[in-house]
């Protein structure tokens, strides 16, 4: 898309390598708090097309996340959570609506949350834009800009546009149309070999 990732931020505290784990555990995050989205729909589908050698687990937390507070410390509850799983993933997806622009607040609520500890720090990150071919573009460049403050590592190859309609979305929840699913089964295993390409 020719999206430019911005410096990484070098104030942010550095995460130690580690070890990949078998199945890899990757975290779905969707940027819309609402039940119906095609955004949460096509990650549930992702979900649904994992190859047995991934586990992706989509987190349902948005909604219950506290407003960013600076120093909070404990953090609340439902933060240690995210933290929690995010620190046992080996990569993550977001998928994001765009809402006056740029990402949801509901979104950039969640990675303020992941600065003061690095959470995302060489974390491997991809997105998935399914919004309708000219639309999505700021949400994608502001999620890019938070992503590159945040240090995150950015599996480029497993970015980019499925785009999901709404008719497409089944009475389940899952995206029923056949090439989109087939598109959207390939998003984890480019994540996955990623991944496995930084770590050999």
């Amino acid at each position: 898309m020719g999206l430019g990732i911005p410096p990484r931020n070098t104030s942010v505290p550095r995460r130690v390598a580690r070890r990949v784990t078998t199945p890899l555990r990757i975290l779905l995050i969707s940027g819309s708090t609402r039940d119906s989205s095609t955004n949460t729909a096509a990650l549930r589908t992702i979900a649904a097309e994992a190859p047995a050698d991934i586990t992706a687990t989509l987190y349902d937390g948005l909604v219950e996340l506290p407003q960013f507070v600076p120093g909070d410390d404990p953090a609340p509850a439902t933060v240690e959570a995210l933290r929690k799983q995010l620190g046992e993933s080996d990569a993550v997806l977001i998928c994001t609506p765009e809402y006056a622009g740029m990402i949801p607040g509901s979104l950039k609520n969640l990675l303020e949350w992941t600065v003061g500890t690095g959470d995302l720090v060489d974390k491997p990150v991809a997105w998935t834009n399914v919004a309708y071919p000219g639309r999505g573009e700021a949400a994608v460049e502001t999620l890019c800009t938070v992503l590159g403050y945040v240090s995150a590592d950015i599996a480029e190859a497993a970015c980019g546009r499925i785009t999901v309609l709404r008719e497409q979305v089944g009475e389940d929840g899952l995206v029923a149309d056949g090439e989109v699913r087939r598109q959207l089964s390939l998003v984890l295993p480019a994540i996955a070999a990623h991944v496995r390409e930084k770590t050999a």
